[in-house]
Formats: C-alpha cells, sequence, structure tokens
C-alpha cells in the first residue's frame, strides 16, 4: 500500500502543484501606476512523474488542460511602484500509473488551487505615472514579492489525482534586474513554504519540506513593445512525509524555457509560452506550453 500511495503523492503534485516551477519573467518590470489588467490564459501540461528507483512504479502520466482567469493592478507603495494581481485557474486532468501491478488512471476537473500574488520594486523603479513614464529608463531595479496560495481547488482525499492541495502555501522572493542596452537580465530568489495536508488518501497526515528556488532570465526588446525571453530555475528541496514516515524524494530539478510578448494593439498583447524539463532527480518531469491574452485600461490611457 505504501508504494500506491507514493504513486498517488506523485500524481496529485503533477496536476496542483505546477505553479511551484513557473517561469516569469519581467516579474520586477517598472509599470505605470494606476493600471489595471485582465488576464485569460490556456496552458498544455503533459508529461511523466519522476519517482525513487528503488519503488517499482511504471508508466506514469498526466496531461493537464488549464484556463487561467486574472485580475491585476500597478500601485504606489510609498513612491515605489508596486503590482497586485489574483489568479483563479480551472483544469481538466488525466493521469494514469502501474504500481505493484495495479493500473490506476483518473479523469478530473474543477478549480485548482487559486493564488495572490504582490511584487514592489524597493530601488531603481518610482511610482510613476502614464506621462511621466516615458522619460523613464531603467538601471538596475531590486524588488520583493509575495504569493499565497489558498485550498480551494477541486480535492478527494481517496483519489490519485486531485487539481487542489488543501493546503496553504507561502513564497516569499527577491529579484533583481539590471537593463543593458535592449537585454534585460534578472535573477530572483525564493523559498515555499507549506501548511500541513490532514485529508492526504483519506486521514493522513502530509507534510513537505520548503521548496528552495532561483530563476533566472535574458530578456531582448525588439522594439515596439514586442520582447522575447530565455527562461531558466533551479529549484530543491520539498521532501514529503507521511504520518511521520519520511519518503526519499528531496527535489534537485532544472527546467529551461522561452516567452515571447506581441503587442495586438495598445490596449491588448498575447504572450506565448514554453518550458521543459532539463534535469529531474524527483518530483514532476513535464513540459507545458501556452498562450495568455492581456487587455489593459485605466491609468490616463
Amino acid at each position: 500500500m505504501r508504494i500506491v500511495r507514493f504513486a498517488a503523492a506523485s500524481l496529485a503534485v503533477v496536476a496542483s502543484g505546477l505553479h511551484g516551477q513557473d517561469l516569469e519573467p519581467r516579474t520586477y518590470a517598472n509599470t505605470p501606476i494606476g493600471l489595471n489588467f485582465l488576464i485569460l490564459g490556456y496552458g498544455h501540461t503533459d508529461g511523466g512523474v519522476a519517482t525513487d528507483s528503488a519503488l517499482p512504479i511504471e508508466n506514469t502520466q498526466v496531461e493537464v488542460h488549464s484556463a487561467v482567469f486574472a485580475y491585476a493592478r500597478s500601485l504606489d507603495i510609498m513612491g515605489r511602484s508596486a503590482k497586485f494581481d489574483v489568479v483563479l485557474p480551472y483544469a481538466w486532468a488525466s493521469g494514469s500509473a502501474t504500481a505493484i501491478g495495479q493500473f490506476r488512471e483518473r479523469d478530473v476537473s474543477g478549480f485548482a488551487d487559486p493564488r495572490v500574488h504582490f511584487s514592489v520594486n524597493l530601488y531603481g523603479a518610482p511610482a510613476l505615472s502614464l506621462e511621466d513614464f516615458k522619460n523613464y529608463q531603467q538601471d538596475i531595479i531590486v524588488g520583493a514579492s509575495l504569493e499565497v496560495t489558498a485550498p480551494g481547488g477541486q480535492y478527494d482525499a481517496d483519489k490519485l489525482l486531485n487539481l487542489g492541495t488543501n493546503r496553504w502555501s507561502v513564497k516569499p522572493e527577491v529579484g533583481v534586474s539590471k537593463r543593458l542596452g535592449p537585454v534585460t537580465l534578472e535573477l530572483a530568489g525564493g523559498v515555499r513554504f507549506y501548511t500541513d495536508n490532514d485529508e492526504f488518501l483519506g486521514n493522513k497526515v502530509r507534510e513537505q519540506d520548503p521548496i528552495y528556488s532561483v530563476q533566472g532570465h535574458l530578456i531582448y526588446s525588439l522594439g515596439h513593445n514586442i520582447w522575447a525571453a530565455v527562461d531558466g530555475t533551479f529549484y530543491t528541496g520539498g521532501r514529503m512525509t507521511v504520518d511521520g514516515v519520511r519518503n526519499n524524494d528531496l527535489q534537485k530539478n532544472t527546467r529551461l524555457g522561452a516567452t515571447l510578448a506581441l503587442p495586438v494593439n495598445r490596449y491588448n498583447s498575447v504572450k506565448l509560452y514554453f518550458s521543459t524539463g532539463v534535469s529531474t532527480r524527483t518530483g514532476t518531469d513535464f513540459d507545458v506550453a501556452g498562450i495568455v491574452w492581456q487587455y489593459r485600461f485605466g491609468g490616463g490611457l
């Protein structure tokens, strides 16, 4: 039964924990204050789950189609530019695994865990109106952010595959952005903390160590508000303990990706993104591709 439970944990991680490995360029870019953003996105995730090689788990595969609805606003916090956003994801997932000769599969749809994110630029990015922003030239920006994920997603305690995690998580992060002509270099480091899930596979208690991450982006401006980025991240930690039994599932994983932003007109833009696993010790090994549409209003536009 421990093997089957391990497979269940792995499937749940893929469907509901993908946001822990997000690659998001321009998090700390300066933005004119008073702007509002409505965001609609679609993403496709497909891949296996890397588990402890000593465990007889085979043919693990998960596919997720997801829609994201979000609202964001740029703010003035004590003369510094800041941003606030709330994200509500909905997903359709299917997964399967073979554990001790038993084939398990499930299809599920519903809301995933909602997220709230707040970031503030502490240095190099003053709060500016849209008119004043026309004369702004970036040099070095230092910022910080906090993301909170709530246990609001679909969750069945006795199922192998879930879209929600039935727990809270909090991720503080600090980042630095440096512009060099048409190129902007970004580096950010953070740590995600988790509360316990006391309804894991019934009435078991699942604890998880923090996951430490660092991500970097090389962003190139192509002019006319078009930009492209090469993205990378490394994250480690996240060992799980179930009812006091500690798993051998320390994560040490690397991902690479790319992002392309294209303006449609003054108010609308489209962003394309892709990422893939490069090296995976334990945890999720998957490919992600998607598209995001963004509509902005306010700020004197």
